[in-house]
């Protein structure tokens, strides 16, 4: 007897027919990636800030851009260590003023007012419709795992009509620690169930990248900036200049 014939007859019921329907070399078709967790700026356009310092602070405006954000993401590091937690948008904030006093500008409540209210209107990247389209087509569950609070994210998925796409936010608030600590890594699996080698992380900064691998995601690092590779003895399974990288990676 044949194996095409072996199978038929050897199967019961429904499931004896379904096996004796497929080619001899057929296998179940099993999703390797279930979810993806993204970095905030990975899906929103932080050249937006810099725009805004330029309209705000036109005399110094790269020199107040990078120290502002330098020390953004410093004071998150610093507070994590420390144990001293300290909401994003508040940290968004010392570090505005940090700049502001360090390059002896004096800014009115106006613009500082200006420039913190860009963190509530961030556009999205442009290729991030397409994309969170094709993923939600390929049933990947999507969810935000970002330093951002859940009402930076929710205020700015909401204006581009993107909130939809997202489960529930997983900000660093909740654990009470930034990225790259490992708690902050946690909510995905925590979240998600499941093993992290099921959960991609879509990373913005390098830093991030390293942090997602330490931790045991599969990494995309979405490299919008071209930035240099961290040497941190971890490298990203992907590194790409925006988020095709990412779509193309989950396809596997």
């Amino acid at each position: 007897m044949n194996r095409r014939k072996f199978l038929a007859v050897a199967g019961s019921g429904a499931a004896g027919l379904v096996a004796s329907s497929l080619p001899l070399n057929a296998s179940p078709e099993v999703r390797r990636f279930r979810t993806i967790v993204f970095d905030g700026f990975v899906i929103f356009d932080s050249r937006a800030v810099n725009k805004r310092v330029e309209e705000v602070v036109p005399e110094r405006s790269a020199e107040f851009a990078n120290l502002w954000r330098t020390r953004q993401f410093e004071y998150t590091w610093l507070r994590t260590a420390g144990q001293r937690y300290r909401d994003f948008w508040h940290v968004t904030e010392d570090a505005l003023n940090y700049a502001a006093a360090s390059l002896k500008l004096s800014l009115s409540p106006d613009q500082r007012d200006r420039l913190m209210s860009i963190y509530l209107e961030l556009p999205v990247w442009p290729d991030v419709p397409d994309a969170l389209s094709t993923f939600r087509r390929q049933g990947i569950k999507l969810a935000f795992l970002s330093n951002l609070t859940a009402k930076m994210l929710d205020t700015n998925s909401s204006k581009n009509h993107i909130r939809e796409f997202f489960e529930p936010h997983l900000t660093t608030d909740r654990v009470q620690a930034y990225k790259p600590s490992p708690q902050a890594y946690q909510m995905g699996v925590d979240a998600f169930g499941g093993r992290r080698d099921e959960i991609v992380c879509a990373a913005f900064g390098g830093w991030d990248a390293t942090g997602a691998k330490w931790f045991g995601y599969p990494t995309v690092w979405v490299n919008r900036a071209n930035a240099t590779t961290e040497e941190l003895g971890v490298k990203p399974d992907v590194i790409s200049p925006d988020i095709s990288g990412l779509v193309r990676f989950v396809k596997q």
